[in-house]
């Protein structure tokens, strides 16, 4: 366990979107905490898969590298 600080407007709005939803403050930071870490994980799924692109040819450079296009 830990505990964060707050501004108050922002802990009005977590008990408003907690009261809302039925649920309380808590349930609420979890679960945009774990929505936060997924969208990251995603974030940097995507960084991997763009840097490995980045290290493949082009079939039209392959081509000229293999004299293909003659």
């Amino acid at each position: 366990m830990f505990a964060v600080r707050l501004s108050k407007k922002i802990e009005k709005d977590l008990d408003l979107l907690a009261k809302s939803r039925g649920s309380n403050r808590s349930a609420v930071v979890r679960e945009a905490i774990l929505k936060y870490l997924e969208d990251n994980e995603d974030l940097d799924l995507a960084k991997r898969a763009q840097s490995e692109m980045l290290d493949h040819k082009s079939l039209k450079q392959l081509r000229k590298e293999l004299d293909l296009d003659s």
